[in-house]
């Protein structure tokens, strides 16, 4: 080690201190901070070379990704799509009917499949039936993400959280949990919780509107029209806005001149013969223009020549599209992605956090949860959203297309959780085999397999395991677990585990939950065993309160794709998730000493 043992510790604490900072501030993304902390510790001798490539050998990431890749699965074959259809055919317009019937399809799913995936497929079936009962879909979102936060506590593969506190918990000589040890108590959790919401989220839940409420209100449908300049118009020389072609109520998009192209022309532009001009109109505006005799269909001989010929009109729809966590047009300039030369699509706005953007530079940058409003014709979009992994969540959606293979999918969960419950073989061996299972079955291709692993996620896991280890080697993690210790010298096992969960609850408002995971595990292995108590209580406390994430958007993920979807402002989340804090945190600290007794 370069720097000497007396400044370890202090060293590694400063760098933690930076880590959270950079979290919070978002310098960087959190994968990227993480794994720059690790390039830091690994300079000072902190950590060996040997060190950072033995976290690799922890089973809880492995296991993570078969579980996306099952998870991916079971949205490519329509499974969790049966949950929207049932979801529209059981609320019957209302809302009160449609909250009960959201919050049982997602406590009754989120245990077997990774949160992400239920809310990303859940969000568009929300929002259609919610637009056709009249209803807002801000009412029903954050309800949404908060059940299947609870419901993933149920069985250990329900959250990813879970599946990295045990894998931790192993390294530190733990027995491992079985698939459903912590069942019964999330259960009752889950139950209490889904009561208070169902009485009280309609009333503390505010009505927002959607970024296409906002941006095109109700009205008419839009339309695309390309149009040619013939010989002899009268047109030609002059510019757009005297052509009425750039109004307000109608826009010209796109100008091709013999072999050059320009995107949103100046309306002063001139207009010259043969130009073919893209523009964009609600319908009633379109048939003013071509009231006027201007606008025709391709001229016919022996016709009477119109100023503008009709090339091609497409019937299009504006969709909100989520730019997911590893989406390959993060921090790229819109300039880059040509949106309309690539794809045939136009960007009308960006929502982000609190704010919505209409006037959007070249050099403005998307960022991951940013909800895209875009218009084009469903197949264009289709293919915009495919190969920039996008999630579509309004009209415009393509449902699955490998219904037939849901059988196979269904049976691959079921059978990976029957075996795992049985101890046939380790929780990992049995991921393993299901994500091949499922790709050599066809239930989802290789190419799409890769892409349902949140890459981001892993990378943060294993830096952060990294970290845990650098912690461990310098004695940060004794160190802590002692001052935890003298900070609650004279309280009972009792009231050290309510104030372990409190803690850990109120980090993972501000920070990643499987971050503070990985970190807080150890420490609260160390304190148990420095109060000469069983530690399983406490990394039960951990692995529970790491995932109950309510009073922000920033904590859990699913948070963070609601808050985009549903245009809410960062306090909307505290009207209902600081009393679910609350309940939680109450619940956590009497059915944890119940189920897992600090002496056995």
């Amino acid at each position: 080690m370069l720097l000497p043992q007396t400044l370890a510790a202090p060293f590694v604490g400063l760098v933690l201190v930076v880590l959270f900072v950079a979290f919070v501030r978002e310098w960087l993304k959190p994968d990227v901070a993480a794994m720059a902390a690790v390039a830091v510790l690994l300079a000072s001798g902190v950590l060996s070379a040997r060190d950072v490539v033995g976290v690799f050998g922890n089973s809880a990431p492995i296991t993570i990704a078969c579980l996306f890749i099952i998870s991916g699965a079971l949205s490519r074959t329509g499974c969790v799509d049966t949950l929207g259809e049932w979801l529209s055919a059981a609320a019957g317009g209302s809302e009160r009917k449609l909250l009960f019937a959201l919050i049982a399809a997602s406590l009754l799913v989120s245990p077997f499949i990774n949160n992400t995936p239920v809310v990303m497929v859940m969000i568009p079936a929300v929002i259609a039936v919610a637009s056709r009962s009249g209803l807002a879909p801000s009412r029903l979102l954050i309800p949404l993400s908060y059940a299947t936060i609870m419901g993933g506590l149920v069985t250990l593969v329900g959250t990813s959280t879970n599946i990295l506190v045990d894998g931790v918990a192993r390294t530190q000589g733990l027995a491992p949990f079985t698939m459903f040890e912590i069942s019964l108590p999330a259960m009752l959790m889950a139950l209490v919780g889904s009561t208070f919401m169902l009485i009280f989220a309609p009333r503390l839940l505010p009505v927002r509107e959607t970024l296409t409420q906002q941006f095109t209100g109700s009205g008419d449908r839009w339309f695309m029209t390309e149009l040619f300049v013939p010989e002899g118009s009268h047109l030609a020389g002059k510019s757009l806005r005297e052509a009425r072609l750039s109004n307000g109520t109608i826009q010209v998009l796109n100008l091709v001149r013999g072999e050059t192209e320009r995107h949103s022309p100046d309306p002063a532009t001139r207009i010259e013969v043969g130009d073919r001009i893209v523009v964009r109109s609600r319908s009633n505006a379109m048939m003013e223009l071509r009231s006027t005799d201007l606008v025709g269909l391709q001229a016919q001989p022996g016709a009477d020549p119109h100023e503008l010929e009709t090339l091609r009109r497409r019937d299009v729809v504006m969709v909100e599209a989520i730019v997911g966590q590893t989406s390959r047009y993060i921090q790229r300039p819109i300039c880059d992605l040509d949106l309309l030369a690539r794809y045939g699509i136009h960007l009308i706005a960006v929502h982000r956090r609190d704010a919505s953007f209409s006037q959007i530079g070249d050099d403005f940058q998307l960022s991951g949860g940013d909800v895209l409003l875009v218009e084009g014709t469903p197949a264009q979009i289709k293919r915009f959203c495919d190969n920039g992994d996008l999630f579509a969540i309004t009209e415009g959606r393509q449902l699955a297309s490998r219904r037939h293979k849901a059988p196979v999918a269904l049976g691959t969960i079921a059978g990976v959780m029957l075996l795992a419950a049985l101890n046939v073989m380790p929780i990992e061996g049995l991921a393993l085999i299901g994500a091949v299972a499922v790709i050599v079955t066809g239930c989802i291709t290789s190419d799409e397999a890769y892409k349902s692993i949140e890459w981001p996620i892993l990378t943060l896991i294993f830096a952060m395991l990294a970290i845990s280890v650098g912690m461990r080697n310098s004695g940060l993690d004794t160190l802590l677990a002692g001052q935890l210790a003298t900070l609650g010298d004279g309280l009972s096992p009792w009231m050290m585990l309510s104030l372990v969960i409190l803690i850990t609850s109120l980090a993972t408002e501000a920070l990643s939950n499987n971050a503070i995971a990985v970190l807080f595990t150890p420490v609260v292995i160390g304190l148990a065993q420095h109060m000469g108590v069983d530690p399983r209580p406490f990394v039960v406390g951990v692995m529970f309160a790491a995932s109950c994430s309510f009073a922000t958007p920033i904590g859990y993920q699913t948070n963070t794709l609601v808050y985009s979807a549903g245009n809410y402002r960062f306090s909307d989340f505290a009207r209902l998730g600081v009393p679910m804090n609350l309940i939680t945190w109450l619940l956590c600290s009497v059915l944890i000493p119940l189920f897992w007794p600090f002496h056995p």
